[in-house]
């Protein structure tokens, strides 16, 4: 199963992953980040297909996805 890893301190909170996930199963945090930014994260990890399209979008390299 598909494991998406955000790094959140790094994240800052474009939203360009988010747009790109083609199941939208990824949501902006409700907490900051020590830059003061947003970070996004997963909302259903089960539901991942692997895509990795958020991390193919992502300008500054914070996603990873384990397969």
């Amino acid at each position: 199963m598909p494991r998406p890893v955000f790094r959140a301190e790094r994240c800052k909170g474009c939203e360009l992953c988010r747009d790109a996930c083609p199941k939208q199963i990824i949501v902006m945090a409700d907490t900051f980040n020590c830059k003061g930014y947003r970070p996004a994260l997963c909302s259903d990890e089960e539901q991942c297909s692997g895509c990795t399209l958020c991390a193919r979008t992502c300008p500054d390299v914070v996603i990873t996805v384990y397969k």
